[in-house]
């Protein structure tokens, strides 16, 4: 079958030994998880326990996901990777998944959650659509990338602890816009780097701010304005998720706790007066474990 194919094509990352018991897959996806999307994991490891190996599954399969786009040279490759995983969801749903470790963990959650397959697929298609190197045309680009990616990861982490609710799903469809637009943020200084931009071009314009002022790490006020304005988009995305917290069941919480770190990284941006290159947005918050169990204490997001 077209899995088995490229399963043997696969760079090594991504093979799996078929003589690995399940234990093994499970920890393999905790560690990528814990190597790759430490936000992530954190947050994962504040769900009910009886939810956490099919989050981590879950999150694990996202990570495979994002990091085709800056682990291939040609785009032909990551194509071909992106066909790999809607050929190995194809399988899970037909019962015979791939000998591949996330694969086969994921085959496992949605068996036990009946997971909706078609925001798995809808994740791959957004990725591949994203594997060109091109700039979001606008902020409605980007939050519809996100939208797709990001939010339609909460909506599965939400059937995974049971909730199925339209006021919950408007929580995060807004939550996961809010991740997407940060997400571009914290990643312009590592794509400045490699002298690629992906900001939303009509701020860009807006504010006078070309793409060479952002591969030189510009702190120009013009540049900051750009990040200004794209921060602010996500802080009203944020505020809408919040304004459903009457009507979001106690037990859907949890799915919420991601914005504790996307909060963080807000706060630490205006500290920074929005200079995106400072070098304390490229640390890690040595806080973020305690206010992940704070908030997850308090029940609120």
């Amino acid at each position: 079958m077209a899995v088995r194919a490229m399963l043997r094509s696969c760079p090594p990352l991504i093979r799996c030994n078929t003589r690995g018991r399940s234990a093994q897959a499970s920890a393999y996806c905790v560690e990528l998880v814990r190597n790759r999307d430490y936000e992530g994991f954190l947050c994962t490891l504040l769900l009910p326990p009886e939810s956490q190996s099919s989050v981590f599954a879950l999150r694990a399969f996202n990570v495979e996901l994002s990091q085709v786009k800056d682990s291939v040279s040609q785009k032909h490759l990551g194509l071909m990777r992106m066909q790999f995983w809607r050929d190995a969801v194809q399988e899970i749903y037909s019962g015979n998944p791939p000998h591949h470790p996330v694969a086969l963990e994921l085959s496992k959650t949605v068996q036990r959650h009946k997971l909706t397959r078609r925001w798995l697929t809808r994740i791959i298609d957004e990725r591949e659509k994203n594997l060109e190197d091109r700039a979001y045309r606008n902020i409605k680009e980007l939050e519809t990338y996100a939208e797709n990616t990001q939010s339609s990861l909460l909506y599965l982490t939400l059937e995974i602890l049971d909730v199925r609710d339209v006021h919950v799903d408007h929580a995060a469809s807004h939550t996961g816009k809010a991740q997407g637009i940060i997400t571009c943020l914290r990643g312009v200084p590592f794509h400045s780097s490699r002298r690629q931009v992906f900001l939303p071009v009509d701020i860009c314009i807006l504010h006078g701010a070309s793409q060479e002022d952002f591969i030189r790490g510009s702190q120009e006020r013009n540049v900051k304005d750009v990040i200004f304005d794209i921060a602010s988009q996500a802080h009203v995305h944020l505020e809408h998720a919040r304004s459903f917290q009457n009507k979001v069941q106690a037990k859907a919480f949890p799915a919420f706790n991601i914005t504790v770190p996307l909060d963080s990284y807000l706060k630490r941006l205006r500290k920074a007066d929005f200079n995106i290159f400072h070098p304390s947005l490229q640390r890690r918050n040595p806080w973020l474990p305690w206010s992940l169990y704070i908030q997850s204490w308090r029940k609120s997001y």
